[in-house]
C-alpha cells in the first residue's frame, strides 16, 4: 500500500513540473501529439489525474462489490473506442475546461494538489472508492491511484512529446507497473500469439499491439 502511493506521488510530482514547463505555456493553443485535443485539452486531462485522488477521497465508501485493477480493465468502454464518442468527446472537452484558466494557473493548482496529496494520502485509509460514470462495481483505493498513475506517464509522455519535450522520467517500479498492466491489456485486446511475436520476434511481429 504504502509503495503504490509513494510512487503515485513521486509520478505526480514529476508529471506537475512538468506542466510548469514554458514549453507547455508556449505550445498552449496547439494541437497535441492526439488527435482532435490540443495541448491546452491535454494538459488538463493529465491535471485530472492529480485532482481525481482528492475527489475520491472525499466521496462517501461505495456500497457496490469490489473488483480487481484488471477487472476494472476489462469493464471500462473506452478502450478501443471511436474517438467521438460522447465519453471521448467529453474527454476533451473535460480537459479544455480543466485548464480553461491558463497554463501557469493550471500548474500552480496541480502543484498544491500534489503538495497536499502528500500528506493526506500516505494517511489515507484502505477503502474502496467509485467513479458516478462505472458500472455497479468498486475498487480500493491503491487500485485506483494505480490507474491514475498510468493515466500520468501515459500523458506526461503524450505531453511532453506534443511541445518537444524529453519524456519525464519516473521511477523504474512506478514504470514497471504501468507496463504490467498495459501488457495485461494488450493481451486481451490482441492475443497471446500476437503479443508474444511483438516482444520477441520483430520479422513476425504484428503492426500494433496497443493496450489503448
Amino acid at each position: 500500500m504504502a509503495q503504490t502511493r509513494d510512487l503515485y506521488l513521486s509520478v505526480a510530482d514529476t508529471a506537475a513540473k512538468l506542466l510548469a514547463a514554458p514549453e507547455v505555456a508556449e505550445g498552449w493553443d496547439k494541437p497535441s501529439a492526439l488527435a482532435k485535443l490540443s495541448v491546452q485539452g491535454l494538459a488538463g486531462h493529465l491535471a485530472g489525474q492529480v485532482f481525481f485522488i482528492p475527489a475520491v477521497l472525499a466521496e462517501p465508501v461505495p456500497a457496490e462489490p469490489a473488483i480487481s485493477i484488471h477487472e476494472y480493465y476489462e469493464q471500462v468502454s473506452w478502450i478501443g473506442s471511436d474517438l467521438d464518442t460522447p465519453f471521448n468527446q467529453a474527454i476533451r472537452s473535460g480537459g479544455e475546461q480543466e485548464a480553461a484558466d491558463g497554463p501557469a494557473a493550471l500548474a500552480a493548482r496541480v502543484a498544491a494538489c500534489v503538495e497536499g496529496l502528500g500528506t493526506v494520502l500516505p494517511a489515507a485509509p484502505d477503502r474502496l472508492v467509485r467513479r458516478p460514470t462505472w458500472g455497479p462495481w468498486s475498487i480500493t483505493l491503491d487500485d485506483f491511484v494505480t490507474s491514475r498513475m498510468l493515466e500520468l506517464i501515459v500523458h506526461s509522455d503524450d505531453l511532453a512529446y506534443s511541445v518537444g519535450l524529453p519524456t519525464p522520467e519516473f521511477p523504474a517500479r512506478a514504470v514497471e507497473t504501468v507496463v504490467d498492466l498495459l501488457s495485461r491489456i494488450a493481451l486481451r485486446r490482441h492475443g497471446a500469439t500476437d503479443v508474444l511475436r511483438a516482444l520477441s520476434r520483430s520479422e513476425r511481429a504484428p503492426a500494433s499491439i496497443s493496450a489503448l
